[in-house]
């Protein structure tokens, strides 16, 4: 399985020249996968960490464009915010557990069916042009409108219209009103 996974992210490093992928080498039979539960905004900061260590990590990454009055901008996300996956032997859980930025390590209890998953994750991040994330906003969810004339307001998802729309029921003085936010201008409140 390793091979596996170790062809797939050398075939993305190739094709996207080594971008949001650390380097994965072959993963001896002793190493495990594990799930780091970041500091909050530290994927990053732990990915250089791991790369200084010699310690294999994942962190799969997506384009986000937001779009200003003059330019558009162009941000690398991690895809699951406040994670990063890491491969290393377990005698050295120790030393990732004392780097200053994770919160919690996890290990997967299915590592075949983790490493599968991890490839095929890393594999669609690669080739996709445009990834949304989609996060689980179903009817009834409270959330806060973090963007545009709205922001900070508080209100009820009525439904959702395909992936990127989220229709909105906001109380205003005893009366309803539907908008429509997209998805990613939204928390749960």
């Amino acid at each position: 399985m390793s091979q596996l996974i170790t062809f797939i992210v050398k075939s993305l490093l190739r094709a996207r020249g080594g971008a949001n992928i650390l380097q994965v080498n072959g993963l001896p039979k002793e190493d495990a996968w594990f799930v780091a539960h970041t500091r909050p905004r530290c994927e990053k900061k732990l990915q250089r960490w791991c790369r200084r260590e010699s310690f294999t990590s994942c962190l799969p990454t997506y384009i986000s464009v937001r779009k200003y009055a003059s330019k558009e901008v162009r941000f690398s996300k991690p895809l699951f915010p406040g994670y990063l996956f890491l491969s290393f032997s377990r005698e050295n859980i120790r030393v990732v557990k004392q780097s200053q930025y994770i919160a919690n390590l996890l290990e997967p209890p299915n590592q075949d069916e983790f490493e599968i998953q991890l490839g095929e994750i890393m594999k669609a991040t690669a080739l996709a042009d445009e990834m949304h994330v989609a996060p689980s906003i179903g009817p009834g969810t409270r959330v806060v409108i973090k963007r545009g004339p709205l922001a900070g307001i508080e209100a009820w998802v009525e439904d959702r219209s395909g992936i990127e729309t989220v229709i909105l029921r906001l109380d205003f003085i005893g009366q309803g009103a539907i908008v429509n936010v997209p998805v990613q201008d939204l928390d749960l409140a």
